[in-house]
Order: structure tokens, then C-alpha cells, then sequence
């Protein structure tokens, strides 16, 4: 198995392309860690993608490959840990400020959020086969990914990186995916949601308008709303989360396997 990046540590992603297979068909099954991950064809070998979670245990993990003809590939992966950073947050005043209610109001309300986009429908084959690509034209990343907010006495990791976009600025689908959500949030404001498939999810925040519907199939590249200001922001911007099988990874990170 070629596995990349060599070396990975909370909330990052791993590519692992099955190699001396010749297709999807030849594999039974694939599992890291004993849960069920699922196999693509990427540049023409099967591969499979990995999500450390942020909050996943650092150590050494199994990656078993099951073949039809009773063969086992295994590879062990080291998890290695983030370093904890923390820093103080502001809530806007649009949501309160900073008094003890609101902190309180915004922890409830965001348990609320995450339980919405949580556990969302993906489909059981990947519905891309090219790169994928950012969703910005420009990207100038404003704000990194795993670091932690402290609001009063909350502290609340932000799980995606955000990007430099003013108002009204045209927000890409990073593949070809069926749009999952299309909702209004208090403190995530205007949310799309597309399942690439296979469990791999983007989720794109704070938009100023949405431009497609639930159900609908987009292409890499399609527009599919407007970034903006609304819910838990200071200032426009365009927040950019990715799960693969619920686990959150960072973005940039991502995209640095599909260079």
C-alpha cells in the first residue's frame, strides 16, 4: 500500500492507493481501526480516503485490506498529536455579546447544529473521479483549522479553515456531489451541504445567498451560492468544513492530497 502523507496527526486526512490490485472488484473489504472504509477508483488504482478526527486518540492504528481470493494486506498507521492552541473569542453583537446568556445560547444552539448535520445520507459509490478544487478563486486562508475558541467558559474547536471572500463573492462545489442540505442556521447561517459519496462531505458556511436545491446533482466548479456574513461572524468570509465518515479533517490539508 502507498500511503500518503508518511506521517499524520489529528483532524488531518490519509490517501492510501491499494497497490498490485487491479480494480475495486478484486477487494472484499477495507477497514481502519475496525471501522468499514469505502474504495474508489482514483487515476486508475483502487484507493481509499482516511479522516483522523480531531479528537481521535493519538497512537498506532491497523489498516486491513480483505481481497477476494483470501489475501491480507495490513499497514500499520502512527496518529500523531496536535499541538493545543486556544485563543479568545469574541460572540457578535448581532448574537448577544459577550454575556454569560449568550455564551450559554451558543453552546446549546451549535449542539443543536451539529446534530442536524451529523450522520447525513452519503452515497455507497464516490460520485467524483476528477481532482477536487477549492471553492474560491482566490484563496487566502484568514483563519486555520484545530485550534480552539474560548468564549467565557466554553471552548469549542473550529473544525474547517476559513478564506478571505467578500460579500457576494461566487462559492464553487469542490466536486461532483448530490446537495444533502440547503438550510438557514442561527450561529452556521446560510449552509450547503454536498455528499461527494462514500462518506466524504463538504460543507460550506455563512453564505450570503444558496443557489441550489436538496437532491440536486452539481458539478466540480458549479456555483453554488454566494459568500457572506450570516450566523456566528465578525466579517464575510467563507468557512470551509470537510468530514470523511463524520470525521472532521482540515481543508487545506485535503486539498494537498489531489496535488
Amino acid at each position: 500500500m502507498k500511503i500518503f502523507p508518511e506521517q499524520v496527526i489529528q483532524g488531518e486526512p490519509l490517501m492510501v492507493t491499494i497497490e498490485g490490485v487491479k480494480d475495486i472488484s478484486s477487494i472484499k473489504k477495507v477497514q481502519f481501526d475496525g471501522q468499514s472504509v469505502g474504495v474508489f477508483m482514483y487515476e486508475n488504482k483502487p484507493t481509499v480516503l482516511i479522516g483522523i478526527d480531531l479528537g481521535k486518540k493519538p497512537g498506532k492504528y491497523n489498516l486491513k485490506v480483505n481481497l477476494f481470493d483470501e489475501d491480507v494486506i495490513q499497514e500499520s498507521i502512527t496518529v500523531g498529536k496536535r499541538e493545543k492552541i486556544e485563543i479568545q473569542f469574541t460572540i457578535p453583537k448581532k448574537l448577544g455579546g459577550n454575556t454569560t446568556e449568550s455564551q450559554n445560547k451558543l453552546v446549546a444552539t451549535l449542539a443543536e447544529e451539529n446534530k442536524s448535520l451529523a450522520n447525513l445520507r452519503t452515497g455507497k459509490k464516490a460520485f467524483w473521479t476528477e481532482k477536487f478544487v477549492y471553492p474560491l478563486s482566490q484563496i487566502i486562508v484568514t483563519d486555520t483549522y484545530g485550534y480552539s475558541r474560548k468564549t467565557g467558559e466554553y471552548s469549542m474547536a473550529h473544525k474547517g479553515a476559513d478564506f478571505r471572500a467578500k460579500e457576494g463573492t461566487p462559492v464553487m462545489a469542490m466536486n461532483r456531489g448530490i446537495v444533502r442540505v440547503v438550510k438557514t442556521y442561527r450561529n452556521y447561517g446560510k449552509v450547503i451541504v454536498i455528499d461527494h459519496g462514500l462518506g466524504l462531505m463538504s460543507f460550506y458556511l455563512h453564505l450570503s445567498k444558496m443557489k441550489v436545491n436538496e437532491g440536486e446533482l452539481v458539478k466540480r466548479g458549479q456555483t453554488i451560492g454566494l459568500s457572506g456574513q450570516t450566523g456566528y461572524t465578525l466579517s464575510p468570509h467563507l468557512h470551509l468544513s470537510l468530514r470523511i465518515n463524520n470525521n472532521s479533517i482540515d481543508p487545506v490539508k485535503f486539498m494537498e492530497l489531489f496535488k
